[in-house]
């Protein structure tokens, strides 16, 4: 509960030491009022990213010395810059000193920058008197990540006109990154005008009689390889980052405990190459552990995440303990050396977690850098290395699912999706505990679906410690997701921009928007899908500024468009209004699939759990008059007659979306099938099963992977939308 002293306003100082820290002071809300953040929000928050302002004395001291900082650096630690324009390096140089700097390329060629005739700023600062100068950099940088190395040396005979080259005092460098100014169209297949469609699928709840109780990164490559024969150029999947190794494994996708690695629970242990020459003996455990969940790929109730990896685990583990050829040891130690200390420390997580399960963890285990973490590095080795064994194996196993994606004709491929965030007690957190705000969570503030908030319980990045870290984390972050797969999916790109950021205890809607240097971070993401030839979609669904779409559409990255969401003058917009650069689809993984939709179910489910803050009988009524309205516009277009079945809505309204100029079309693998139940629903936690519901179909039993072909509705479906397109591109002569 808050009080009048939480809601003060802040004092002038206060809002302007805010604004300096990229916190922004007001907002417009989603029902459109002006809203300002009080002083406490803003304490909190500034106390997160380590500045006191308990009193008015230490604001007015934070407000000098964040003006001073800029000075106290001899050049800064990063620059993210655009290909092509002109720039320069700002170095700071103490009086009496004079400096070198030497610019290194990525290919690991050098130059020598030179400092021109100018006239330097002078700034005096508490620890003496800095001259400003402004070394330029060569227009003509390569993309790729470069450097600056500056060498500040203190001058001879005297602190004016003395000679250079004395005693080298600091060092530094500044991390340049040179990014393209926007990413190309994507190449999808020929014969529809430039345009291509997809199936959107949450992997864990697509299982085969082959599965382990959850889908997996083999039933990945039969559905792209399934997609890909019917004419489709994408297979999106939910985040497969990684998850807690020991119980109770957290549902959620979006909670993971990194972005940068992957989940072994989804690695098939039948196609390790090793699993091969298992002698009979232990062939027959791996054999036994897959009977005790083999059963579970039918059931349609629920995913049992813990009992799959109990499973999984044991199965690897024999074969982790089978010898390896030479050549595929090496191949394994070349990845661990590629992957580094990350690696090393995602490892070490792992085996931590096993080590202190059932107890409680002493403090010491919570620093990464602590003698305790240390001698435990050594103790688990063995464990460590089976933990790096295994994203070894995730990696061989995603490369074989996308090489099945372009077998199939696909041009795009795997496309992943990325997490907001991570979870607070999870390995990011832990190893790059200097990288994230302590005591903060981010969120969303109050809108139409959510109208208390979102909490989603994450830790946020510091954008000082990006910067900071020359957006390190980021890059290898997307680098990684990257290496097998044709596209990237992110979802809430507005937090490339800003997060709802809600300090400890105040609840989700008493939160602050914390702005993020978007042109450092988007020209990070662009370098490195332009290196592995990506394609790049943000999810900006929601409360977002205008000009962030046309931001992203500027520099080539596609944005999301959601039939249900899209408006105009309280009416459907018509699809020929949607944007170019667009993924469109018809439903969400935060929506019921399109038949439940159409049904009332996502109104139904609400009031039974609790969520509305209005009437049902109003929500209902709404609901109903967005379904009429919608049926009256396909009626008009003439895509469905007067009394249509379910299946002829849901392919209708797919053929309508097709009518759009948008490069992707999205298919919903539920709505292919005929599921009705909703993945998620917002705003809940122990209320719903969120993301442990198996894929299954009208009447509620589990559709296999091995049996999609043969259902009717995702044959008509991926059809239906298949021929639309083409048609679309004959009528444009694109063909």
């Amino acid at each position: 509960m808050t009080n009048d002293a939480d809601r003060a306003a802040p004092s002038e100082q206060l809002r302007d030491l805010a604004e300096r820290y990229g916190i922004s002071t007001e907002y417009w809300s989603f029902f459109g009022d002006r809203v300002h953040v009080p002083a406490a929000t803003l304490r909190a928050v500034l106390e997160a990213m380590g500045v006191a302002t308990f009193t008015e004395e230490q604001v007015h001291t934070a407000l000098a010395e964040r003006d001073a900082q800029p000075w106290r650096e001899l050049v800064p630690p990063s620059l993210v810059l655009r290909e092509g324009a002109e720039h320069a390096v700002d170095v700071r140089v103490r009086d009496g000193h004079d400096v070198t700097l030497t610019l290194r390329l990525e290919d690991g060629t050098e130059r020598t920058l030179e400092l021109p005739d100018q006239e330097p700023e002078r700034r005096d600062l508490d620890t003496g008197t800095v001259w400003g100068l402004r070394a330029p950099l060569p227009a003509d940088l390569p993309l790729g990540w470069h450097a600056v190395h500056a060498v500040e040396h203190r001058l001879r005979g005297g602190e004016t006109g003395g000679d250079a080259g004395g005693e080298a005092v600091r060092e530094a460098t500044c991390v340049v990154a040179i990014t393209p100014q926007r990413l190309p169209e994507p190449t999808l297949r020929p014969g529809l005008g430039g345009r291509g469609w997809g199936l959107m699928a949450q992997l864990y709840s697509v299982r085969s009689r082959a599965s382990w109780g959850i889908g997996d990164f083999a039933d990945l490559a039969d559905i792209a390889r399934l997609v890909g024969e019917r004419g489709g150029d994408f297979v999106l999947v939910n985040p497969i980052h990684a998850a807690e190794v020991a119980g109770p494994i957290e549902p959620s996708p979006y909670l993971p405990t990194s972005r940068r690695f992957v989940n072994p629970l989804y690695l098939r242990p039948e196609d390790i190459r090793e699993a091969a020459y298992l002698p009979s003996s232990q062939r027959a455990l791996v054999e036994w552990a897959h009977d005790s969940v083999r059963a579970s790929n039918t059931d349609p109730a629920r995913i049992d995440r813990d009992a799959a990896w109990s499973a999984k685990k044991a199965a690897l583990e024999v074969v982790f303990a089978a010898p390896r050829s030479a050549g595929r040891q090496r191949a394994f130690e070349a990845y661990v050396a590629r992957e580094g200390r990350p690696l090393a420390d995602f490892a070490l997580w792992c085996a931590l977690q096993e080590h202190f399960e059932g107890t409680v963890e002493p403090e010491e285990a919570h620093d990464v850098t602590s003698p305790l973490v240390a001698r435990l590095r050594t103790e688990l080795a063995e464990r460590v290395e089976f933990y790096e064994w295994l994203q070894w194996i995730a990696d061989e196993q995603l490369a074989a699912a996308q090489a099945s994606a372009h077998e199939a004709g696909m041009s795009v491929g795997v496309m992943h999706d990325l997490a907001v965030g991570v979870h607070p007690e999870g390995s990011d957190a832990w190893s790059l505990r200097r990288m994230y705000a302590t005591g903060i969570t981010v969120g969303a503030p109050p809108d139409m679906y959510n109208q208390q908030g979102q909490d989603w319980s994450q830790p946020p990045w510091r954008p000082d410690a990006l910067a900071r870290e020359a957006y390190a984390p980021l890059r290898d972050m997307i680098r990684s997701l990257l290496r097998h797969a044709g596209a990237l999916r992110i979802d809430h790109i507005i937090g490339f921009f800003r997060l709802w950021w809600i300090p400890a205890g105040q609840g989700a809607g008493n939160g602050a928007y914390v702005r993020y240097d978007h042109e450092a971070m988007i020209g990070v993401l662009a370098l490195e899908a332009h290196r592995a030839g990506a394609v790049i979609i943000g999810e900006d669904l929601g409360n977002v500024e205008p000009w962030v779409r046309e931001y992203l559409s500027s520099r080539g990255i596609l944005g999301t468009s959601v039939l249900w969401f899209e408006y105009e003058d309280g009416h459907p917009a018509p699809p020929e209004h949607y944007r170019r650069l667009l993924l469109a689809t018809v439903n969400t993984h935060d929506l019921p699939p399109t038949a439940g939709y159409l049904a009332g179910e996502h109104v139904d489910l609400r009031a039974r759990l609790g969520l509305l803050t209005e009437p049902v009988e109003h929500v209902r009524a709404e609901a109903e008059r967005e379904r009429d309205q919608m049926l009256g516009i396909l009626r008009e277009r003439g895509l469905i007659g007067e009394y249509p079945s379910e299946r002829e809505i849901v392919e209708a309204l797919h053929v309508h979306l097709v009518a759009s100029d948008s490069l992707l079309i999205g298919v919903a693998l539920v709505d292919a099938v005929g599921e009705r139940r909703a993945q998620n629903q917002p705003g809940t936690f122990r209320e719903y099963p969120n993301w442990q519901i198996p894929l299954a179909d009208s009447s509620g039993h589990a559709v296999l992977v091995d049996e999609l072909d043969d259902v009717v509705r995702f044959q008509s479906l991926t059809a239906a939308v298949d021929t639309a397109l083409h048609r679309w591109s004959q009528e444009r002569g694109l063909a």
